[in-house]
């Protein structure tokens, strides 16, 4: 959400006209985020958010609008993409796909600072997304799978400096270790897959936004869950176990986790936290953008977790691994499994 395309006060109050806006009050980029540009748009008929995709194709494009309006629909809180005149979603601006959305009022809340009840709603919120996308029949490319994060990984190696051997050890150990025992045959569907603490919006302890759905696709529901607690559930030093006892309670009251999911979960954790240590590296090193224009994110914040994850520091990851163990209600699972079996029929 940096701003890589600039746009002149004309080119903004063009697009709001077009939307039918009426007219533009005020604008103003927003420097943050990685990958894509992003206004803030006042106009006449309230606060819009105007983005310019600097990465997705015109067809990856076409794949989000067409989920966020999907959830939408069945009452999911995201963002709502908003049509011009000509019942358009998207546009072509400077080579690029330009879409509007609705802002949403309301603030995130910084990871060290969210309630229980918070992190609560923030697991009912991911298991709703989760239930309700499995009707979702339409694919959903994930960029981020093993393959093509090792693939991103082996892109990079090469040109990280000579100091981060110690680095490139433990990746590659990783790397091979993750690749014999990530389980696949797990339940899947449509998984928001970045789900930070800038992704949702609260009013008070409710959730009533969860942004950014970039790295949506099809999925492993699990992965999702994990890559929520590696964002929320860890506090600069160790995994809180509070927190993820908080967002395991609001996942489960929608959506019970499965004996091979529970199972599952720790090497979840491990590639969520390879995942985005990976890409980051990937971001810094091999990202083309103007370096005084590029927001960059540190890879080391990842790196940290995943060492704690593999046992090679402390970081409470023993606590983690012990609810894990016992998490699992097997009667629960049980009358879940004969419910929908029972609805199948």
């Amino acid at each position: 959400m940096a701003v890589y395309t600039e746009l002149g006060t004309r080119e903004l109050a063009e697009i709001v006209d077009d939307y039918g806006l009426a007219k533009l009050l005020a604008a103003s980029g927003i420097a943050a985020g990685s990958v894509n540009t992003s206004y803030l748009l006042e106009t006449a008929r309230g606060k819009h958010l105007l983005r310019i995709d600097e990465v997705k194709s015109e067809l990856e494009v076409k794949r989000e609008l067409d989920l966020l309006l999907f959830l939408r629909k069945h009452g999911f809180p995201c963002p709502q993409p908003i049509a011009d005149r000509k019942g358009r979603h998207h546009r072509e601006m400077h080579g690029k796909c330009l879409t509007l959305y609705r802002y949403v009022d309301g603030h995130t809340v910084a990871p060290t600072r969210l309630t229980a009840a918070q992190i609560e709603n923030v697991g009912r919120v991911l298991a709703d997304l989760h239930t309700i996308g499995k009707s979702y029949k339409k694919g959903i490319d994930n960029r981020f799978s093993y393959d093509r994060v090792a693939d991103l990984y082996a892109q990079v190696r090469d040109r990280l400096p000579t100091y981060f051997k110690r680095i490139v050890r433990t990746l590659d150990d990783e790397v091979d270790y993750l690749q014999g025992y990530l389980e696949n045959k797990l339940p899947k569907g449509v998984i928001h897959g970045d789900l930070f603490d800038d992704n949702v919006i609260f009013k008070g302890d409710k959730v009533v936004a969860m942004l950014d759905f970039e790295a949506a696709c099809r999925g492993k529901f699990v992965f999702d869950l994990a890559t929520a607690v590696n964002a929320l559930c860890f506090d600069g030093e160790s995994y809180q176990l509070k927190r993820f006892e908080a967002l395991i309670a609001g996942y489960e009251s929608l959506r019970a986790l499965s004996l091979a999911e529970w199972d599952a979960f720790p090497n979840e954790l491990r590639f969520s936290a390879l995942r985005f240590t990976i890409t980051r590296l990937h971001d810094f090193f091999l990202n083309p953008v103007d370096a005084r224009a590029r927001v960059n994110k540190d890879f080391r914040e990842f790196y940290e977790r995943l060492r704690i994850l593999r046992r090679e520091r402390d970081g409470a990851m023993e606590g983690l691994l012990m609810a894990m163990a016992t998490g699992y209600d097997y009667r629960k699972y049980q009358k879940v499994k004969a419910l929908e079996k029972k609805g199948s029929h």
